[in-house]
C-alpha cells in the first residue's frame, strides 16, 4: 500500500475496528459485572416469587381458603427458596403482617428466622402494592455497597390481601467497579478517537502541502513545455520533513540551472564551430562553383577573339548561359543565408499539391518518369504556400532526376500524428549513397556533377522555419524525403 491516502484510510478502519472491539469488551464486562448481577438477582427473586404463588394456588386449590394455611406456606417457602441461593422470602397479609419467613440458603452459623428489620418497610410496601393491584411488583434499591432487590406476588385469598415476597442482595463493590470501568473505557475511547482525528488532521495537512507542491510542479512543467522555462523554486511548507525535501529539490534546481547554463554555452560554442566549419565548406563550394563558369567563359571569350565574326555569336551565347548559371547560384545562396520570413495562410491542400505536380510535369515527361499524387486528409492546412512550394518543388525535382526512365515518383500528404502534417516525396531510384547521407542537408553536398547541392539545404531551412523537420528515409527500393510540420501554425 504505497498511497498515503490509502494508508490513512487503512489506519482509520483499524482505529474504528479497535473501537468496536472495545465496545464488545465493555459489553462483555458489563454482562459479568454488577449490572449483570442485578439483572440475575432480579430474575431470581421474580422467578422464586412466581413459583411460590403458583405452588400455593395449586396446593390450596379453588376456592381459595378463608384463612391462609401458614404451615403450607412455610413448607412452600422452604421448597422454593432452597433452589435459589442467596434469596430469602416470606408471606405477608394485611391483617396479620408477616405470616411466614424462610432463608434456607443463609450462610450464617445458625438458621435465620427473622425478617430483616431494616428492609421490612420496603417489603411491606411492595407486598401491599402487589396485593392491591393483583400484579407482581419488583423494586431495586441501589446503595453505596450493595443493591437490594425485592419482588412481591399476589396470593389467592378471598380479601385479596395476601402476598408472597422474595428478596436478595448484590455486591455493591462490583457495581462501583462497573461505574469506574465504564468511565475508564469511555475515556479510553475518547482518547483513541481524539488521537485518530489528530493524526488524520496531521496527515491531511501534509497531503494538502504535497498537493500544492504537485500542482506547482505541474504548472511549471506546462510553462516549460510552452516557453522553455526553468525549473521552479518550490515554497517551504512549514512541515519540517516536507521542507527537507523542498530544500533538496531547490538545491538540485540550482545545480540543474548551472548545468543547463554550461550546456547552453557549450551548445552555442558548438554551433559557432559548426557554422565556421560549414562556412569553410561553403567557401570551398562557392569557389568551385564560380571558378568553373569563369573558366568556361574565359575559354569561350578567347576562342571568340580568335574566331571569325560568324562564330562569335555562339561563343557569346555560351557566355550568357554561364552568366545565368552564376546568377542562379547567387540567388540560391541569398535564399540560403537570408532568414526565411513566413506569411502563413490557410491553404486548400489538394489544389496546392496539384500545382506542385503540374510544375514538375514537363521535366518528368522529358525524363520518362510518372508522378502520382496521393492525398486523402486533411482538406486544408496553414503554412506559407510560396516558401513551402519552393521546398517541395526541389524535392520533386531531385526525385525526378534520380528516378530511372519508366520509374515512379509519389507525392503524398497525410496526418502522421493528430497535429502533424507530413508531405512525402518517394522515388524508386538507386537511393542516396551511404557516403553522402551524413552531409546530405549541407550546402554543396551533391552526388551529381551538374548539381549545386543547395536544394535540400533550402528545403530543410523552409521546414525549420515552419517549426518542422525534413528527414531522409531509405526505402527498400528508392528514397523518401519526408517534410513534417505542425498542422496548424499560429
Amino acid at each position: 500500500m504505497k498511497s498515503l491516502r490509502g494508508q490513512l484510510l487503512f489506519f482509520w478502519v483499524l482505529l474504528f475496528g479497535m473501537c468496536a472491539a472495545l465496545a464488545v469488551v465493555m459489553l462483555t464486562l458489563y454482562r459479568s459485572s454488577a449490572g449483570a448481577q442485578v439483572a440475575a438477582g432480579r430474575g431470581a427473586t421474580e422467578q422464586s416469587c412466581r413459583a411460590i404463588a403458583a405452588r400455593y394456588a395449586k396446593s390450596a386449590g379453588p376456592p381459595a381458603p378463608a384463612k391462609p394455611q401458614v404451615d403450607l406456606l412455610q413448607v412452600l417457602l422452604q421448597l422454593v427458596l432452597i433452589e435459589t441461593p442467596h434469596v430469602e422470602g416470606g408471606v405477608w397479609q394485611a391483617a396479620g403482617g408477616q405470616l411466614a419467613y424462610a432463608y434456607p440458603t443463609y450462610e450464617g452459623s445458625g438458621v435465620k428466622r427473622d425478617v430483616p428489620a431494616a428492609e421490612q418497610p420496603l417489603i411491606v410496601e411492595m407486598a401491599q402494592l402487589a396485593a392491591r393491584t393483583q400484579q407482581p411488583q419488583t423494586d431495586v434499591v441501589r446503595g453505596s455497597r450493595e443493591a437490594l432487590i425485592v419482588s412481591a406476588c399476589p396470593l389467592a385469598a378471598p380479601g385479596n390481601d395476601l402476598a408472597a415476597w422474595t428478596m436478595t442482595r448484590t455486591n455493591g463493590g462490583a457495581l462501583a467497579a462497573q461505574d469506574s470501568l465504564r468511565t475508564g473505557l469511555g475515556v479510553l475511547l475518547l482518547l483513541v478517537l481524539a488521537s485518530g482525528l489528530w493524526l488524520g488532521f496531521i496527515l491531511l495537512r501534509g497531503l494538502r502541502h504535497v498537493q500544492r507542491l504537485e500542482n506547482r510542479l505541474v504548472r511549471a512543467e506546462a510553462e516549460a513545455a510552452a516557453d522553455g522555462g526553468a525549473m521552479p523554486e518550490l515554497p517551504r511548507t512549514g512541515v519540517r520533513e516536507l521542507d527537507r525535501i523542498v530544500d533538496g529539490f531547490n538545491r538540485y534546481r540550482l545545480r540543474f540551472e548551472e548545468a543547463r547554463a554550461h550546456l547552453r554555452a557549450a551548445a552555442q560554442q558548438r554551433s559557432r564551430d559548426q557554422r565556421l566549419a560549414a562556412l569553410g565548406r561553403m567557401t570551398g563550394g562557392i569557389a568551385h562553383e564560380i571558378r568553373n563558369p569563369i573558366a568556361t567563359m574565359r575559354l569561350k571569350a578567347e576562342n571568340a577573339l580568335a574566331a571569325t565574326p560568324e562564330r562569335q555569336g555562339a561563343a557569346l551565347q555560351a557566355i550568357v548561359g554561364q552568366i545565368d548559371r552564376l546568377d542562379g547560384l547567387v540567388q540560391s545562396l541569398l535564399a540560403l543565408v537570408q532568414p526565411v520570413t513566413l506569411a502563413p495562410v490557410e491553404v486548400v491542400l489538394h489544389r496546392w499539391l496539384d500545382e506542385r505536380v503540374a510544375a514538375v510535369a514537363p521535366k518528368a515527361d522529358a525524363a520518362g518518369v510518372q508522378v502520382t499524387l496521393r492525398h486523402d486528409a486533411p482538406a486544408s492546412a496553414v503554412f506559407d504556400p510560396v516558401h513551402l512550394a519552393r521546398a517541395v518543388d526541389n524535392l520533386l525535382d531531385n526525385a525526378v532526376r534520380h528516378a530511372p526512365r519508366g520509374g515512379h515518383v509519389v507525392l503524398a500528404a497525410l496526418l502522421a500524428q493528430p497535429n502533424l502534417l507530413a508531405i512525402r516525396v518517394d522515388d524508386d531510384g538507386a537511393g542516396v549513397p551511404a557516403s553522402l547521407q551524413a552531409s546530405l542537408f549541407e550546402p554543396f553536398a551533391t552526388g551529381r556533377a551538374d548539381g549545386t547541392g543547395l536544394g535540400l539545404a533550402l528545403a530543410r531551412e523552409v521546414a525549420l522555419a515552419h517549426s518542422g523537420e525534413l528527414r531522409h528515409v531509405p526505402l527498400e527500393a528508392g528514397t523518401r524525403f519526408e517534410l513534417e510540420l505542425p498542422w496548424h501554425i499560429c
